[in-house]
């Protein structure tokens, strides 16, 4: 690794994820060649950049921002020649990453970082038949990349930690706060997280302890406010009180591992899908998934105002 900045990123793959990484990497002022096999990608790329614009100038775009700073080329391997960086976002499936990688790495040279957006494949089989596959590596975002800060950079068997560094300094150069996962796992870690929380409200719906609306309400109208602020450990330091971690250990974790043996693991029959389904439909109250989406972009960008206040 060189250590020159950045300043040209390859987006192989321009879906959703792709393209809100497009206007995340344009909003730092990079240049940014994109590339998918879709007919369709270059217009969800622009329509992506013109609604996430006035968000992305709002949240901190730097001086030298250009939203039309970027080109589209129907060839991967075209399209990464002369890049700094990559940031891969093809299907999540090891039969399209395994044709891929090991195709675009043969025409980047050692110092540069191919980063799979993969949300749960192994960094250890997506680098293999890749040139120099130590600086193949998973630098996963939480949908949408343009406004979560979270990257989880996984290191693992065969990485080099060069790589493993030099992906981290990209990200927070480009505002983003990557995180280092020491040990690769499937789902890494946010999403595994999400999955252990996700299974115990799908037992307590289909145990009858409560609607799926309530459930939801349950994390939204409690825990996930303290979330925004610190996580799990640092939460239960606070509620220990001035005693902090070790008091809550000493009065409360008897209580906290009774519950860990009460956790419920459901089996998801299509009789459970079916009730999460007509739970969720209740509770959107004819809502369309795009006015969720469009609700949730604007909380999430007023908080992370919010958060830069702070």
């Amino acid at each position: 690794m060189t250590g020159s900045p950045v300043r040209r990123v390859a987006v192989i793959g321009a879906g959703t994820i792709g393209a809100s990484w497009t206007a995340a990497f344009l909003s730092r002022g990079l240049e940014v060649v994109a590339y998918d096999p879709s007919p369709g990608a270059p217009d969800l790329i622009k329509r992506m950049i013109e609604a996430a614009w006035p968000v992305l100038q709002r949240l901190g775009a730097t001086a030298d921002a250009d939203p039309g700073k970027w080109r589209f080329e129907t060839d991967p391997v075209q399209a990464v020649e002369g890049a700094q960086f990559v940031q891969e976002s093809a299907p999540e499936r090891y039969e399209v990453k395994a044709t891929l990688l090991p195709a675009i790495s043969q025409v980047l040279g050692q110092e540069v970082v191919i980063a799979s957006s993969s949300s749960g494949l192994l960094g250890s089989r997506l680098r293999e038949g890749c040139r120099f596959p130590g600086r193949v590596l998973v630098g996963h975002p939480f949908n949408p990349p343009h406004l979560i800060p979270l990257v989880e950079v996984v290191s693992g068997p065969g990485t080099d930690p060069v790589a493993v560094a030099a992906a981290m300094d990209f990200y927070r150069a480009v505002g983003k706060y990557p995180i280092e996962i020491r040990k690769e796992v499937p789902g890494h870690l946010a999403n595994r997280l999400q999955a252990a929380l996700w299974r115990e409200a799908v037992h307590l719906v289909e145990d009858g302890v409560a609607s799926v609306a309530d459930v939801d309400a349950a994390i939204t109208e409690g825990p996930g406010l303290r979330w925004a602020l610190m996580g799990p450990h640092a939460t239960f330091h606070l509620a220990g009180g001035a005693g902090g971690m070790a008091h809550f250990m000493d009065h409360l974790m008897p209580a906290v591992t009774s519950w860990w043996e009460d956790l419920g693991e459901p089996v998801v029959t299509q009789d459970v899908q079916t009730m999460l389904v007509a739970g969720v439909n209740a509770e959107m109250a004819g809502r369309s998934v795009a006015e969720m989406a469009a609700r949730r972009d604007a909380f999430l960008t007023a908080l992370l105002e919010l958060r830069r206040l702070s």
